[in-house]
């Protein structure tokens, strides 16, 4: 089962994330919010499998700074 460990207010973030997330080793997808005309600028959660949901959360708090 795949669990949201942030929501980001844009897709470049969520991809930053992504690319952090994934060079920790951790399988990582994105998912849009809302409105689909929003493109690029619409809200992206960031998913992981349950069992990394906390490794990922760690990761992130480490990377808020994005």
């Amino acid at each position: 089962m795949w669990t949201v460990v942030y929501i980001s207010s844009n897709k470049a973030t969520a991809e930053q994330l992504e690319k952090i997330l994934t060079k920790e080793g951790l399988l990582v997808m994105l998912r849009p919010l809302g409105i689909p005309h929003l493109g690029d600028c619409g809200s992206v959660e960031v998913l992981v499998p349950e069992l990394e949901a906390e490794e990922a959360q760690e990761i992130i708090n480490n990377n808020l700074s994005i």
